[in-house]
């Protein structure tokens, strides 16, 4: 805990002296660029990997990534991605998965989640992407590449479950939203993103250097 209580301090004295205009803005109301969906995974630090500024993004991590369809659970997914999406007009969604998840990890293994009944209920959300490497990918047999395989097979399930959403539908069809599947790379710090035309996860660029990085998912199932 004292950790967390010296880094708050920290905090408050740098911003306080080198962000005043931050706090100001922030006090104003928000506007974030986009809501950001990822897992719960201490590892995964959205704000750090997008060096972004508080206000910046909308967040909402869960384990696994996982996004009920509509009206399956109205709880908090619904409820955070309706609110970004009607309320704040956020102009893309990402849904990030990411290596090494201990969601991902259960949903093959589902043994590892015996007497963790809340974990089994929200995996059943992700059903889809077990299905999928079960009948489409047998042929995939090492551990570690399998999992990569299903990381990013569930980042396309929930960009699936994402449509569900009326607020998400409505802002698509009317071309105020995008939508971007991601998977970060904890070992090296990289993100793939989805591109729909080559159906396969593919390096960020950098639009800055004049590389296309265009995520978004016209039709989110390979």
């Amino acid at each position: 805990m004292q950790k967390l209580v010296t880094g708050i301090h920290q905090f408050q004295r740098q911003i306080r002296q080198t962000r005043p205009e931050l706090l100001e803005r922030n006090a104003a109301g928000q506007e974030p660029m986009a809501l950001f969906i990822t897992c719960s995974d201490s590892r995964v630090v959205p704000s750090l990997m997008t060096q972004t500024d508080p206000g910046d993004l909308f967040m909402l991590q869960t384990a696994g990534n996982i996004i009920p369809p509509y009206g399956a659970v109205m709880g908090g997914e619904a409820a955070t991605i309706e609110y970004a999406v009607a309320a704040l007009k956020v102009r893309d969604i990402i849904v990030c998965g990411h290596s090494l998840c201990g969601a991902m990890t259960a949903l093959i293994h589902p043994e590892q989640v015996e007497g963790l009944p809340a974990v089994r209920s929200l995996l059943s959300h992700a059903e889809s992407t077990r299905r999928i490497m079960t009948e489409n990918y047998p042929h995939i047999t090492d551990p570690a590449d399998r999992l990569t395989a299903t990381v990013q097979e569930n980042v396309l399930v929930q960009l699936e479950n994402l449509r569900t959403h009326p607020t998400v539908a409505a802002a698509l069809s009317r071309g105020a939203l995008g939508l971007h599947g991601w998977v970060y790379k904890v070992q090296t710090a990289e993100v793939f993103a989805y591109h729909s035309g080559q159906q396969q996860f593919l390096p960020l660029e950098d639009e800055a250097d004049g590389q296309s990085s265009d995520s978004r998912v016209a039709a989110a199932t390979t």
